[in-house]
């Protein structure tokens, strides 16, 4: 009986991967969902009827059990960074390199056959997270960052919710290593910030934090995606050219996105990069520039390696894109704080892949420093530099338009503006709807208390009809009030009762975030909850006592003291305390921090967005070196570590002298 439940386990999975290939690898579905939705429910059924889930089952795309960190996995070969040419000029000079070292070998080898004539491939440049997935005899047994090129950190759980990723290949003759890169196409990432309680920057930071997430189901709920483009190691085959290759991954079911072409001369070349670029708009996923490669594998060997990069290819990256446009009003929108942010509605455009309606103006004082004072009906120029939401530069020429008055009022309920330095704010905490929603969903996030299927939707539905005006509030709501709600079913209601109980047990610096604390952010709110220990004795402390603390000025004391002075956030806390919230510390681990790092006892800032890890990760990394994390630079820090994009706190480090650090590669060995 058990071997029969087996064969037809095996059965089930092999069926379903099957058709998972052909809906989301060649987009195009066999079965309809409900067929589909039979047969998953069936093997979901004899799993837990066995207790075996097989280790290519569908079911492991959900993703499984929270994680306990990532184990270092060594790549069989490096994965190389690519040389970069910015313009036709330094992309004519790579050309000539290679035709000159293949003139040169041939001539120096005249009794070998003869290397043949350049043909270049070009591929897009996808902007997303390189993946790195390890087969052994047609298993998927790992998959892992790029890392620093030799050694990257195992995310298998992740990778396998992935559902264009195979779990098992055709390919049975060894081991392969088969590079890719895991992306959330745009129409996904719109699609999660109309739900989402906190909408995702952009579509590459949105897939590399989902794929380092220690919880796989958080990585699934993503609905990310893949493109495979190489294979780095291979036992049991070899290829003579690029094409064979890409042949051989579509032959093995891997998603190969289908822009390749091959050119022969490299003015042909730089046709079709300004043809690409033309075509960016119009694509559903991130492309940062092109990869141009020598197509022939034996001319790739004769070319091979510098300290840094192979020879043989060459990645053409992208400017950040702009246009103008006509700036036709601008709207006020409140935040969780009553910040009164001023957002831009431009002339639809098409820039960097969507259409741009919207744009953001951070502040009042944003305004007037580039000129937009009165700029209504007139061209601006705007950019995109792959975020969701892009920025006004200024105006696109001297003509003069209508004034953007500022308000005096909130423009959700009426109350008195008050300024405070170059932003505008509403103080009507209770009876302002926008803040309490925004303030309620961001106590349920994900870094905040964690609460489970919350969303903005949630927050505005129990705003609407179970009059929460409090994050106390969700506290005292019991099965009996959400199963009269609509779209709530009684699993819904279950889980999301489950959601709040287990949100109590959630830590201080957690509790501390959630609460929305004017003027600070994860990495304040972590160093109150480390350095006091005690919720009691965060919120008795007076401004002169704060501002001794580590990144703790006077305007961030001032905040800090004055929240917890505000009598309607002692009776929430209060409630929420009677509620059962614990809000405790976590336990110290002493015993844990290294001594011996060049971290030890330094004051460290992050700033940019990290490719081999999130700045979270890289903190807990670095505070378990026994490093101070910050978040500001002054002359007491000693290191800044910079990302992609880093932006005024790189800028100052530099003006005052800070060690930084920008190579990844870097600071990974640092951290070992």
């Amino acid at each position: 009986m058990e071997q029969q439940l087996l064969a037809r386990m095996e059965q089930l999975a092999a069926e379903i991967n099957r058709h998972n290939y052909h809906y989301y690898t060649m987009d195009k579905p066999q079965i309809s969902d409900k067929e589909y939705d039979v047969l998953y429910d069936e093997l979901v059924a004899l799993e837990q009827e066995s207790g075996v889930t097989l280790p290519h089952s569908p079911t492991l795309r959900v993703g499984a059990e929270i994680l306990k960190g990532f184990e270092p996995y060594r790549h069989r070969s490096r994965l190389w960074s690519l040389d970069k040419a910015q313009n036709g000029e330094a992309l004519i000079a790579w050309s000539q390199r290679v035709h000159k070292i293949i003139a040169d070998y041939n001539a120096k080898n005249p009794d070998e056959t003869p290397l043949p004539a350049p043909v270049f491939a070009v591929e897009l440049k996808f902007d997303g997270l390189t993946l790195n997935l390890t087969y052994e005899n047609g298993q998927l047994v790992q998959a892992a960052t790029r890392g620093n090129g030799e050694i990257g950190e195992g995310i298998l759980a992740n990778v396998k919710t992935i559902r264009s990723v195979p779990l098992t290949i055709p390919f049975h003759e060894g081991i392969i290593e088969v590079q890719g890169e895991g992306m959330m196409h745009l129409s996904v990432l719109q699609a999660y910030n109309e739900t989402a309680a906190e909408p995702l920057k952009n579509a590459r930071n949105a897939a590399a934090g989902a794929l380092r997430n220690l919880n796989p189901k958080t990585t699934a709920e993503r609905k990310l995606s893949a493109f495979f483009y190489n294979i780095g190691y291979a036992e049991g085959i070899s290829f003579t050219n690029h094409q064979e290759m890409v042949q051989f991954l579509r032959d093995n079911e891997f998603k190969v996105n289908p822009y390749i072409a091959y050119f022969t001369t490299v003015e042909a070349v730089q046709e079709e990069l300004d043809r690409i670029v033309g075509m960016r708009s119009g694509l559903d996923y991130l492309i940062d520039g092109a990869v141009v490669k020598l197509a022939d594998m034996r001319t790739r060997q004769v070319l091979g390696y510098t300290d840094k990069f192979p020879r043989w290819a060459i990645a053409y990256k992208f400017e950040a894109e702009e246009t103008t446009t006509t700036l036709d009003a601008v709207n006020w929108e409140v935040g969780r704080t009553g910040k009164i942010t001023p957002v831009a509605r431009v002339a639809a455009v098409e820039l960097a892949g969507v259409t741009v309606q919207n744009c953001t103006l951070n502040n009042i004082g944003d305004i007037e420093r580039k000129n937009l004072k009165h700029a209504l009906g007139t061209r601006v120029l705007i950019r995109r530099s792959n975020d969701v939401i892009p920025e006004i530069l200024g105006k696109a020429d001297d003509e003069e338009g209508a004034e953007i008055v500022f308000p005096d009022v909130c423009p959700a309920c009426g109350t008195a503006l008050e300024q405070r330095g170059a932003h505008l704010f509403c103080n009507n905490k209770l009876g302002c709807r926008p803040q309490t929603i925004a303030r309620i969903a961001h106590f349920a996030s994900r870094d905040a208390m964690d609460i489970e299927t919350f969303s903005v939707m949630t927050a505005e539905q129990l705003y609407e009809e179970c009059e929460v005006r409090d994050p106390a509030d969700l506290y005292d709501l019991a099965y009996d009030n959400l199963i009269q709600l609509n779209r709530f079913g009684e699993r819904k209601a279950t889980k999301l009762i489950e959601a709040f109980e287990k949100s109590k047990d959630r830590d201080l610096a957690a509790f501390l975030f959630a609460l929305g604390i004017p003027n600070t952010g994860k990495a304040t709110t972590r160093m109150l909850a480390e350095h006091y220990r005690n919720l009691d004795d965060i919120m008795g402390a007076e401004p002169e006592e704060l501002v001794g603390l580590q990144d703790v000025g006077a305007i961030v004391a001032d905040s800090i003291a004055a929240f917890f002075r505000d009598p309607v956030i002692s009776v929430s806390i209060r409630r929420m305390r009677s509620a059962g919230v614990k809000a405790e510390a976590q336990q110290r681990t002493e015993a844990a921090v290294r001594q011996d790092s060049i971290f030890s006892g330094k004051t460290v800032v992050l700033t940019g967005t990290l490719s081999v890890m999130t700045r979270d990760e890289a903190a807990k990394k670095l505070e378990a070196l026994g490093a101070k994390i910050s978040g500001s630079v002054s002359k007491k820090t000693d290191f800044v570590i910079a990302g992609e994009k880093a932006g005024s706190k790189l800028t100052k480090a530099r003006e005052l002298g800070v060690t930084v650090i920008e190579d990844e590669n870097e600071l990974l060995e640092l951290l070992k």
